[in-house]
């Protein structure tokens, strides 16, 4: 929740914010004095924030790769849906054989084939309209599997619809979630048309929105456009998201702006929004 808000209002800011600060943005959310303090200790540790001293105060700021980090999987999120890939028809097929008794390699295949966007279609046969073919070989290699074949291979015309490809892939949960998620948050966007929002609940409702929204992207393998069911629901889910993100901005700006000032007033004056169309990258060297 710290880096999402640091990188929905701390946009490309290289100013390092007091811990105090990093606190009572954490305790919007209800979070302790002790364990938003662990919270940051732990994400210096790991190197995503980097601390500075002034006297007595402590500072944390955001190193340059986590700020680069921060801008792609923000403009990776926020226009995620605005369209659906393009496909060349082809699959790519990883089939597989490994002993019973090698579970721990099974399972470190699976995860790598996995986290590259393959699905199980049957035992040992992993597939994606993408071609992930590069990707594929990688993962078997670095694991040592030879028993292996990867192809890129198009599905005969005729084939059994129960056999295709396709149904690794569950759709029908991804768009169950797609259409729970406008149910939920239909009637904010009509509060947002209303003016229903101070700025304390439109800096909450936003960054709660943005975590939904980055449920559904990890849900959703982002399959082309030839593969969606007729009336997919992920161009409905997606106005809604962009509606509430969008006109929250300011409200979100400002109660941000607040927090910050109520501790380093020259600070609060920096903070700033983006919106899921006007995201662009601010390009900094290394050494800031």
């Amino acid at each position: 929740m710290l880096t999402t808000m640091l990188g929905d209002y701390w946009f490309w800011r290289r100013e390092h914010l007091p811990s105090a600060v990093l606190v009572r943005l954490l305790a919007e959310w209800g979070t302790s004095k002790g364990s938003a303090r662990a919270s940051i200790r732990r994400l210096a540790d790991r190197g995503v924030l980097v601390r500075s001293r002034d006297g007595r105060t402590t500072s944390y700021g955001l190193r340059f790769r986590t700020r680069e980090a921060l801008v792609e999987h923000a403009h990776r999120l926020l226009s995620f849906g605005a369209e659906s890939p393009s496909w060349d028809g082809c699959w790519t097929m990883v089939a597989f054989s490994i002993p019973e008794g090698s579970r721990n390699l099974r399972h470190s295949v699976r995860v790598g084939l996995r986290n590259h966007g393959l699905r199980l279609l049957y035992d040992g046969l992993w597939v994606s309209p993408f071609d992930r073919s590069r990707e594929a070989v990688e993962v078997l290699r670095s694991l040592s599997v030879t028993t292996a074949t990867v192809t890129r291979a198009t599905e005969v015309e005729g084939s059994p619809i129960a056999g295709s490809p396709l149904q690794a892939f569950d759709l029908d949960s991804v768009g169950e979630a797609y259409a729970a998620f406008a149910t939920r948050y239909e009637p904010t966007v009509e509060r947002v048309r209303a003016g229903g929002f101070d700025p304390a609940e439109a800096f909450l409702a936003r960054e709660s929105l943005m975590s939904d929204w980055m449920i559904l992207r990890q849900l959703d393998p982002d399959l082309p456009a030839e593969l969606l069911p007729p009336g997919w629901p992920r161009p409905h889910a997606r106005s809604v998201f962009t509606q509430i993100y969008d006109s929250l901005g300011p409200l979100g700006e400002q109660r941000f702006c607040e927090i910050v000032s109520e501790i380093a007033p020259d600070l609060g004056r920096l903070a700033t929004h983006h919106t899921s169309t006007n995201m662009v990258p601010i390009p900094l060297s290394p050494r800031h």
